[in-house]
Order: structure tokens, then C-alpha cells, then sequence
């Protein structure tokens, strides 16, 4: 599933599209439709000019000028697309006056969603990672009593991280990932949130990691993949000790650890 950085880059990859007019849309996929009939959102999303596109964790909020937001969520297989023809797997088109935006998804697990409020699933986030000072993480990582891994998955907690980049950040702070939250010193902490937003940073400045069939809106793919250290390297050398990758499950993920250069 496409993470912060990845969904940050898509994001801005369809940035040229604020400012432009929605001539027509066409939505040939109910299952990736939340709470709306095709033809009725259609109809509501017609004729406005976008007036923001932003990341909210891995959601892609789209805002109309006038009200209503589009919230967009990529799933595992969601690709949006300024380009290209549209195939079997081309759930929304949205027609501009100048310009195409397609929505994709072979899998059919992401969401398109209209409100006219701001979208409450979005709304219940926890704060992003990438601007929460360090005082509020470290006071919300010792009020839980859970693995960290865990809880730096929960989107409640911070948004937008997920499986590739918690793997990251944990081996960077030295932290292993079944370490409990509520144990973890404040220099360790401090570690982790330095690790946490170093890696977002990379991973955004890299368009992202491209493990599977993730592309920007242009096409491109990301190369932060050529990054990792410890994620999906299991039974590959420690690039730091040379002890080999090991992995755990939590909370039914695949943790990537060095068991040798992090600690619980």
C-alpha cells in the first residue's frame, strides 16, 4: 500500500491540476465509490474548479471551489493518472478544461469518497509526522503500553506511516520493534522521531518506493527503494554489522529487523 511518501508525491505530481475546471466526470466502479451513486457525484463535482489538492497521511483530499471535497485513497493498487489511455481497470475519469486525471486500480481496494463537509475519516487521523514537534510525540508514545511498531502503524497515533518506513525509521533509531512504547527512554525517543522524519524526507526527495507497481501521476516511478535497509531484506546482511535481517510479525505485519544493531 503506496505510504506517506509515495501518496505525498502523487499528490503533488497532480498539483497542476489546482486552479482547472471539472468539465465532465464518469465513475465505471461502484465498489471504489463510498457512500455515493455514480451519476449523482458525478453530477455534484461537475463544472467546479479545484481550489487545494493536499496529503492527509496516504489520503489525497481534493477541495472544490465553492465546497465539497474529494477524498481519494490509493488502496494497495490505486494509480491516479494525468496521461494514457484508459483500460479495464479504469474506474474514474475526470475530464478538465485543460487536462485529464484517470483513477486506476486492478485490485479495486482503494476509495473515491465526496462530502460536503471535510471527510470525517480523515478528520480522526493523528497528527502528521513530518510537523509534530517532538514534546507532543514523545509524550503520545509513552501513553500507550504497546509495541512501537505497532503504534507507529496506528494512523491514529501519526499519520501516513505504515509498514516500509516504520521498518526504516526502527533500524535507524536502533529500536527494536517489539520493543513496549511506554518503556522507551526519552534519548531513544528522540532517536526515533529524528529517524522517523529523516526517512519521510529521503523517501519524499526520492518520488517514494517503487516495491510493487507504484507511479506517479507523470508515469514515474521512485527509486527509495534502493534505499532500504532492512525492509523485505530478510536473510541479507545488516548494512551496518553484517548480521543477517531477520523477521517478526506485529500485529500481523512483517517487521524487518537487524536483531544485533536494535534493542528492545
Amino acid at each position: 500500500m503506496p505510504e506517506l511518501p509515495e501518496v505525498e508525491t502523487v499528490a503533488r505530481s497532480i498539483a497542476p491540476l489546482v486552479g482547472r475546471r471539472i468539465i465532465s466526470a464518469e465513475f465505471r466502479c461502484v465498489r471504489v465509490l463510498r457512500g455515493g451513486d455514480p451519476d449523482r457525484m458525478a453530477a455534484r463535482i461537475q463544472g467546479h474548479r479545484i481550489s487545494a489538492i493536499k496529503r492527509y497521511g496516504k489520503f489525497i483530499v481534493v477541495s472544490l471551489e465553492g465546497g465539497g471535497y474529494l477524498m481519494i485513497h490509493l488502496g494497495m493498487t490505486g494509480r491516479l493518472l494525468l496521461a494514457g489511455p484508459t483500460g479495464k481497470h479504469t474506474h474514474a475519469v475526470l475530464t478538465f478544461d485543460r487536462g485529464v486525471l484517470l483513477y486506476d486500480d486492478s485490485r479495486q481496494f482503494g476509495c473515491l469518497e465526496f462530502s460536503e463537509e471535510f471527510p470525517a475519516r480523515v478528520a480522526r487521523l493523528g497528527p502528521e509526522p513530518l510537523e509534530i514537534p517532538f514534546a507532543e510525540f514523545a509524550a503520545r508514545v509513552k501513553s500507550h503500553k504497546t509495541r512501537i511498531k505497532a503504534l507507529l502503524l496506528n494512523q491514529a497515533f501519526v499519520r501516513g506511516v505504515g509498514n516500509i518506513y516504520a521498518d526504516e525509521a526502527l533500524f535507524r533509531a536502533g529500536i527494536h520493534p517489539l520493543a513496549l512504547s511506554s518503556r522507551l527512554r526519552s534519548e531513544r525517543m528522540r532517536r526515533l522521531y529524528d529517524a522517523m522524519v529523516a526517512v519521510l524526507t529521503e523517501a519524499i526527495a526520492a518520488g517514494g518506493s517503487s516495491i510493487s507497481d507504484y507511479v506517479d501521476a507523470e508515469g514515474r516511478k521512485g527509486f527509495f527503494q534502493f534505499s532500504h535497509r532492512v525492509y523485505q531484506r530478510t536473510g541479507e546482511p545488516c548494512v551496518t554489522c553484517g548480521t543477517l535481517i531477520r523477521r517478526v510479525l506485529v500485529t500481523q505485519r512483517s517487521s524487518h529487523f537487524c536483531p544485533r544493531c536494535q534493542h528492545r
